[in-house]
């Protein structure tokens, strides 16, 4: 193994809250022995990926992912033809980890090494497709005033939400049913995935339209993403709360 490459490995198993969070990128599995790297417990990025790639055109886009964690959705939208990606992380490792994976591979990659600011950053900048895979329930834990109340909190979610309305086509939303991932702060007071879409959709009035919702469904045994029904809209304990959050399309109506 090269110097680099265990260099990228040194970086993945350093041990922090949000470690191990991620599965590798398939384009770095390919320069990585996997028995030297920690196993993550995958949180079924491919899966959802393989759904979101069927609702969006990479191509030629700007993408820009916020928590972007150790990079799955980063690399996996460059490998689906998207032009460039701007990945912001606060992790120090974890930034460490996607910038030297993309030196090693010669990716077009920028690497921001802090927490986003949902009133300041990239003010000027536009994007084709902006991911939030499930940041801003931890406003006020990881970023944020933490001394806000929880309804507090939720009015920071609706305007971090809005914040892109003018900085994107697309923005792919993905977020928790606890409040900073503690079970005993319920933000929805009984869970479910309608009370989460009727909050988003409260949000995003007049500056959004949700375009597609996806649900994750277990068929003999297999995860997949379909989109919303009748049937897959009630709450199923036995899949966890994870696979309970919808991944929202949200169309900008700037």
């Amino acid at each position: 193994m090269r110097l680099a490459e265990k260099e990228l490995v040194e970086l993945y198993k350093q041990n922090s809250k949000h470690s191990n969070y991620q599965i590798i990128p398939k384009a770095l599995k390919e320069i990585l022995d996997e028995g030297d790297i920690s196993q993550a417990i995958a949180r079924y990025e491919q899966q959802r990926f393989d759904w979101l790639k069927t609702q969006l055109d990479f191509q030629g886009k700007h993408v820009l992912d916020i928590g972007g964690n150790t990079g799955f959705f980063t690399f996996e939208s460059l490998d689906e033809g998207a032009n460039k990606v701007t990945y912001v992380e606060g992790n120090a490792n974890h930034a460490s980890f996607v910038k030297k994976g993309s030196e090693i591979l010669n990716k077009n990659i920028e690497v921001l090494n802090k927490y986003f600011d949902f009133k300041s950053d990239l003010e000027d900048q536009k994007f084709d497709i902006v991911l939030l895979f499930n940041v801003i329930h931890h406003l006020g834990d990881d970023f944020g005033d933490s001394s806000c109340t929880m309804e507090e909190a939720k009015e920071l979610m609706k305007t971090s939400i809005n914040y892109f309305e003018s900085k994107t086509d697309y923005l792919v939303l993905q977020l928790g049913f606890c409040w900073k991932g503690d079970r005993n702060l319920l933000l929805f007071e009984n869970g479910t995935k309608q009370e989460m879409i009727d909050f988003v959709q409260d949000a995003i009035k007049g500056k959004w339209e949700i375009t597609q919702i996806g649900i994750a469904e277990e068929h003999e045994g297999i995860t997949s993403y379909q989109l919303a029904n009748e049937s897959n809209l009630e709450r199923s304990d036995a899949m966890g709360e994870f696979r309970n959050r919808p991944i929202f399309i949200l169309k900008s109506l700037s």
